[in-house]
Formats: structure tokens, C-alpha cells, sequence
């Protein structure tokens, strides 16, 4: 089995060595945080409406490609020289929030404004748009503990060393997702 799990979140390795300890053979696959946060999640709503408030702004983060990772995730279930491995994908490189809403700003041709707020004004902007209480709970969680793991600061080569190829950079994501269209979109509420 291949299971995929979180760099850096305690919880996720809690459940890794469930499965560790299980007798199967098993191979985990370790994401950083997706580049399709910006086009299919939670930091798509700011990015329309040109307005991205973010904590945390100097992190450096090694964003990775979901085509990437489901990628080596296939390669390593139907390849069972990986049993017993744990693969951890990230990106090619280290780069902040501001980074990638600039980068976003120039594939996409729109002006996009970037302001550097604190957790605490996150949380409660969150709270104020009456965001569940569980969602609010992980955003806060993963920015506090995941976010700021000195492991999850690291790029790891390991999409390299199972598909023989680079990890898709956040530039290279960035200006497909553009030719979608997705970021310039209207927001409608």
C-alpha cells in the first residue's frame, strides 16, 4: 500500500507507524504543501478578489505539485523496490507567500495586493467570515506547527530520484494554471 501523508504533522506520522507496524508492505509518500492550494483550495478566494492577507510571510516553503506527487505515488505502488520506504515530495525550491503571489500576479496579468498580518488576525478573519470551527482549528494548526517545522523548510530530492526528472517548479504550475483561466475569474460570493 502507499499511503500518503504530511511533512511534518505529528498527527499524520501517528498513523504512519500504524501502518509501519502492520506486517503490509508499504511505502510513504510525505507531501509539503500543494501548489493547487492557490487554484483548487482555501488560498483560491483571496487570490479573486486581489486581496491576499496572509501570516507567516518570510517562511520559506517548498510547495509541491499534486501531478507530481501522484505521480511517484503510482510509481511506487506498482514498484516494490520502495517497500518499506518513506519518499518525501517537495518542491524544487524554497519560496514565501509573497513569492507566489507575485508569481501569480505576473502569469495571470492581474495587480495582486500582498499584506503580512499576524496568526492571530488570520484566525480571527477566519472566525469573522464564520468558518467551521473544526477548519479554523486545522488552518491555525497547520500554520503554527506545520508550517514552521524546520523539516517541512527543506527541499528533498526524492521526486527526482523516483521519476529520473525535476519537480515541477511553482512557476512552471503557475503559468499552466493561468492559461485555465481560474485566477481571473469573478468573485461572486
Amino acid at each position: 500500500m502507499v499511503l500518503l501523508s504530511g511533512k511534518g504533522e505529528t498527527e499524520a506520522e501517528a498513523c504512519e507507524k500504524i501502518v509501519i507496524n502492520s506486517g503490509i508492505d508499504y511505502t510513504i509518500v510525505r507531501a509539503s504543501w500543494f501548489n493547487q492550494n492557490w487554484s483548487e483550495s482555501f488560498f483560491l478566494e483571496p487570490i479573486l478578489s486581489g486581496e491576499v492577507a496572509l501570516p507567516m510571510s518570510d517562511v520559506l516553503i517548498p510547495f509541491v505539485d499534486v501531478n507530481d506527487i501522484a505521480e511517484v505515488a503510482a510509481t511506487v505502488l506498482l514498484n516494490d523496490s520502495y517497500n518499506g520506504e518513506i519518499i518525501e515530495v517537495t518542491g524544487p525550491e524554497l519560496i514565501t507567500f509573497k513569492n507566489v503571489v507575485d508569481i501569480i500576479s505576473k502569469v495571470s496579468d492581474r495587480s495582486l495586493h500582498f499584506y503580512d498580518i499576524t496568526l492571530e488576525q488570520y484566525v480571527e478573519g477566519m472566525k469573522q467570515q464564520e468558518v467551521p470551527d473544526d477548519v479554523v482549528w486545522l488552518i491555525e494548526y497547520l500554520f503554527k506547527h506545520v508550517l514552521t517545522n524546520p523539516q517541512n523548510q527543506l527541499v528533498v530530492h526524492d521526486i527526482e530520484r523516483v521519476l529520473g526528472r525535476k519537480a515541477t517548479t511553482f512557476n512552471e504550475y503557475a503559468q499552466e494554471t493561468a492559461k485555465t483561466g481560474i485566477w481571473n475569474q469573478v468573485l461572486t460570493r
